[in-house]
């Protein structure tokens, strides 16, 4: 371990610690009295720790927000359930698989829904207690679990889905799989409670170390991705470690190692900010696991363990310098990083329809908005992909940007696969390049952190955002356009051209001038904005982008260049000027 003072500020931030490090300290490797409480038949939802400490193994207690109000003037207790994300390094699913999570989803769950997530995988929502255990047995019986998708641990790893260069993104795909392997909790906390798994040998029958997580697990979330350019579809800068994959005459040699991106605050606290990763340097193949646990060993030891606040990497590189961290990496993994190769993201949105690979499969992206999987009248969206997915013979890869690719198609097999997606509205030729750029997280009824409307209220102000474009002469141009709940950045809104995040009921703080790569954080424009009045905003930015924009010149950067909005060049110092 490095002093624990240096010049840019301490290592080690001293302090009263968070209460979540007394509860994961006190956990036993995460088990609490979990198994307990699911044969507590007095409440719906979990008591205690327990609450906190069911995030580590994939799970968030919710309650139907849209019908608390109505139970507490019954007495009751909110109805209280679980939502599950799933951990799917790299979003690929197998249609057998598929069936079976669709038939749980009919069958067990509130809401009968699939939700895709901005995580590269999906989630159950509205799974009452009764039923959670069977829900982790039905997923393993399928080989899936929720191990680490939440929680102070290394999450889901993306992966971009690239399914056109086959042979790189399969090796992408298999680093990030072993990356998530590598960086799992060692704990058989998961396999005892919901598998009925067998305790382990010990005098408490509890694991005695993680070698990488350590016995307090990480200060904060912590997110990997894998990432092929030009594509950044899985937003690098959204996440603490990413890998930019590196190719030589088409095969993998290495990856730039980017760390420290990151994009939740909190409303009012300037100490918080979304930031940009920071480019470490190259490294070999054999190299990438032994960094990666290098990275989360150093978050590990010099995260903000007093104010959860401030505990992700970024603000860790921001405490201590870049440089440091970097060093340390290095002490730490036992290498030095080269200098980084030269590579450029172009996009980041998902190919809307058919594409032909390499290698002669074709790959059908369906867009899902919202990645709202449920059968609507008139467009029975979660049957069709049902309906797809018993004559499908390849796979399908969920994307981080809430879509799905019907991957592995055979020139012979197309025909069938179009005609079921068309027959129950999974495409739709008439879907907007504004609207395949818009996304949204949850929000309400289900997430407790939500304070506006976001799922709900997206496709509503992508149908008037489309008429502005068209009023102006601009309906085959697009805005990155993504609205959140709340400043947790799940929807990716920091990185948006037109990022919406909730403040209270109908407002939102509008944010401007991030970039088509997702490369560039955007600045806030205007605060607390009810629903006409950003229409009004943006209708009057619109106006002027098509009348004074140069040559194809994106609206993120239009803004920056006519002086409406500065541009975020370093977050710390210049988001909140």
């Amino acid at each position: 371990m490095t002093d624990s003072t240096q010049a840019n500020g301490p290592l080690i931030v001293e302090g009263k610690l968070a209460d979540n490090e007394r509860l994961k300290g006190e956990s036993n490797f995460l088990r609490g009295t979990i198994e307990q409480d699911l044969s507590d038949a007095v409440t719906g939802g979990f008591n205690g720790d327990n609450f906190q400490l069911i995030r580590f193994h994939g799970m968030y207690q919710q309650d139907d927000r849209d019908i608390r109000a109505e139970r507490t003037k019954q007495k009751l207790e909110p109805l209280h359930n679980v939502m599950l994300r799933a951990r799917m390094p790299g979003g690929i699913i197998k249609p057998e698989q598929w069936l079976a999570i669709d038939k749980f989803a009919a069958d067990k769950t509130m809401y009968g829904s699939i939700r895709l997530t901005t995580r590269q995988t999906f989630q159950f929502h509205g799974v009452l207690k009764p039923n959670i255990k069977l829900m982790h047995q039905t997923l393993n019986s399928i080989g899936i679990d929720s191990i680490a998708t939440a929680g102070d641990v290394n999450r889901n790893v993306l992966c971009t889905t690239n399914p056109v260069e086959s042979e790189l993104h399969q090796e992408a795909y298999e680093w990030a799989t072993k990356i998530s392997e590598h960086l799992l909790p060692k704990t058989r906390a998961y396999a005892e409670i919901w598998l009925d798994g067998e305790k382990l040998e010990g005098p408490n029958g509890e694991a005695t170390e993680e070698p990488i997580l350590g016995s307090n697990y990480l200060p904060r979330k912590f997110k990997t991705t894998v990432v092929i350019p030009p594509q950044n579809d899985v937003d690098v800068h959204a996440n603490d470690l990413n890998f930019v994959a590196i190719a030589d005459n088409g095969k993998l040699v290495g990856f730039n190692v980017l760390v420290g991106g990151g994009l939740a605050m909190t409303h009012g606290d300037k100490s918080t900010y979304p930031r940009r990763a920071d480019d470490l340097g190259f490294v070999p193949l054999e190299n990438t696991l032994d960094v990666a646990a290098a990275v989360v060993t150093t978050q590990r030891d010099w995260g903000n363990r007093v104010n959860r606040k401030n505990a992700k990497t970024k603000y860790t590189l921001d405490r201590v310098g870049t440089d440091v961290f970097k060093a340390e990496v290095e002490k730490r993994a036992g290498i030095t990083f080269a200098e980084s190769r030269p590579y450029e993201f172009t996009g980041r949105g998902d190919r809307i329809g058919w594409v032909e690979g390499f290698d002669g499969k074709h790959h059908l992206a369906l867009f899902i908005e919202n990645g709202r999987l449920l059968d609507y009248p008139g467009k029975p969206l979660k049957t069709g992909v049902a309906e797809i997915a018993k004559v499908h013979k390849g796979d399908f890869r969920m994307t981080a940007n809430q879509n799905l690719i019907v991957a592995g198609v055979a020139p012979e097999d197309k025909a069938q696969i179009e005609e079921i997606a068309r027959a129950h509205g999974l495409m739709d030729d008439g879907i907007s390049k504004q609207r395949q750029d818009s996304m949204a997280c949850v929000a309400f009824p289900t997430c407790p952190l939500a304070m506006a409307e976001a799922e709900r209220y997206l496709p509503g102000l992508v149908d008037e955002v489309e008429g502005i474009l068209a009023k102006h002469d601009l309906a085959d141009d697009s805005i990155i356009l993504r609205v959140t709940g709340c400043p947790n950045g799940c929807g990716r809104a920091m990185l948006a051209e037109i990022g919406l995040v909730g403040k209270g009921p109908g407002k939102y703080n509008m944010h401007l001038g991030g970039n088509l790569a997702g490369t560039r954080v955007p600045k806030m424009y205007k605060e607390g904005l009810g629903e006409q009045e950003i229409l009004t905003e943006i209708d009057t930015l619109v106006a002027r982008w098509a009348s004074e924009r140069e040559t194809n010149e994106a609206f993120g950067d239009f803004v920056i260049r006519a002086g409406i909005i500065a541009e975020v060049k370093v977050s710390k110092r210049d988001f909140h000027d």
